[in-house]
Formats: C-alpha cells, sequence, structure tokens
C-alpha cells in the first residue's frame, strides 16, 4: 500500500508568536488519519505561562483569560503531547504537518524549556518519518503563483479547510494536502517508500532554502534562511 492511502498522522500548534525557540503552544491537535478519513483526534489547551499577545490571540482566537481559566499546565501537556507524537512514530506511522520545522521544533524547545527530553531523545534517533505538505507542494510544483500558506494550498488541491488556524482543523488539511500531492505526483512522491520521500524533503528543503537565502541576499547580504528540516535542531 502507498503511504498516502494508510494511516497517517496530522500534527498541528497555535502558538504564541513565529519564533520556534522563543514562542509557546497555545493550543495543538494530533489527527489520526486512514486515506484522509479521520479515525480519532487529541486536542491540548495550554496556559502557556506568558502572555498570549494580541496579534496572535486574533489569529487562533484564545485569549489569555480563556488559557489561564482552561488551559493545561504546559510542561504537563507537552509531555503528552511529545508521547502521542512518539508513539506513531515509533511504529513507521508517518506525523504530517505544513512547516514541519515550525511545529517540531517548537514542540523540542518546549520540552527543553521544561526539562524534558527532546523527540529525537525518545526516539533514540533521528525524527520521521515525516510528510512535509508544504515541502512537497513547494517542490513539486515550483512555479506556481501566489502564496503557499495551507488555505491558499488548499484551495489548489480541493481540500476544505473548515476552520483555518484552529489545530485540529489544520492539521487534518495538511494530512488531506498530503493525500492529494501523494495522488497527484506519483513517481515523484506517492510512490516513494517513505524513508526516501523523507530523505527528498531534506534535499528539497535545503535547495529552496539556498535560493531564497541568496534572493534575499541580493538586498541583505546578512540574511540566512535555515536550511534544516524537519526539525531546526537536526542534523
Amino acid at each position: 500500500m502507498t503511504w498516502w492511502k494508510g494511516p497517517l498522522t496530522g500534527f498541528d500548534l497555535e502558538t504564541t508568536g513565529t519564533d520556534p525557540e522563543e514562542s509557546r503552544i497555545v493550543t495543538a491537535a494530533v489527527v489520526d488519519t486512514l486515506g484522509g478519513g479521520v479515525q480519532g483526534a487529541t486536542t491540548w489547551l495550554l496556559d502557556p505561562g506568558v502572555p498570549i499577545p494580541a496579534e496572535a490571540a486574533a489569529i487562533h482566537g484564545i485569549t489569555d483569560a480563556e488559557a489561564r481559566a482552561h488551559g493545561r499546565p504546559a510542561a504537563e501537556a507537552v509531555e503528552e503531547i511529545a508521547r502521542a507524537l512518539v508513539e506513531r512514530l515509533a511504529t513507521g506511522r508517518p506525523v504530517v504537518a505544513f512547516n514541519a520545522p515550525f511545529d517540531l521544533s517548537l514542540l523540542d524547545a518546549e520540552l527543553r524549556r521544561h526539562g524534558l527530553p527532546t523527540l529525537a531523545e525518545r526516539l533514540g534517533g533521528p525524527v520521521g518519518p515525516v510528510v512535509d505538505a508544504m515541502v512537497v507542494d513547494r517542490a513539486l510544483d515550483k512555479y506556481r503563483k501566489g502564496s503557499r500558506t495551507l488555505q491558499r494550498v488548499c484551495e489548489v488541491y480541493g481540500v476544505e479547510l473548515r476552520d483555518a488556524h484552529e489545530a485540529g482543523s489544520d492539521a487534518l488539511a495538511a494530512v488531506r494536502v498530503a493525500v492529494a500531492l501523494g495522488h497527484r505526483y506519483p513517481a515523484q512522491a506517492g510512490d516513494l517508500p517513505l524513508d526516501e520521500l523523507h530523505r527528498r524533503q531534506v534535499d528539497w528543503h535545503r535547495a529552496w532554502a539556498a535560493d531564497l537565502q541568496s534572493w534575499l541576499r541580493r538586498k541583505d547580504p546578512a540574511a540566512v534562511v535555515d536550511p534544516r528540516w524537519p526539525l531546526k535542531d537536526a542534523s
């Protein structure tokens, strides 16, 4: 069975900001699917322990008051999130994300912040298999005009995104985009063994980062685009 017809787990975070080292998790979702159909889902609301900026709350809809009143202690929740992902990865079940270096790196930063083992430490090796719908789309439809937001990519592949920036909805949409990519590009992605697809995404992301960095340096010689995938601390 090709990977996109089998079990996949969508993963998404909504956070206090855009820096994976400094931002905190506000909501998280792990959505188990089979061929894009939902088998089960777990979601978390956290008290991040820091104020939620107004601009972040405007995106995901979670206010400071709600997080403080109803959110789980961050250390407990990030342990549960990490355990859920590792349980799946350890069996070879792919974790699907949209911009994996953000979500996975932020989760690892939270684990370190609370003195908990990282994903790689729990797995005893590299984090994978991961399918990053953003990376695959960007590599295989390289010259498409327009933005690469999840909302726009869902439109391109005919995937319904019911509630953008709600973690469960975004996680499921990422899976369904990945399924659509596997179906549309069998030779380049859909028919590949997962370990080969994972390796290709490392290369695709590195090539994209190098191209973007070169373009940015036309105006800013110090511009740096991180080439690491699926985590920013990956070797």
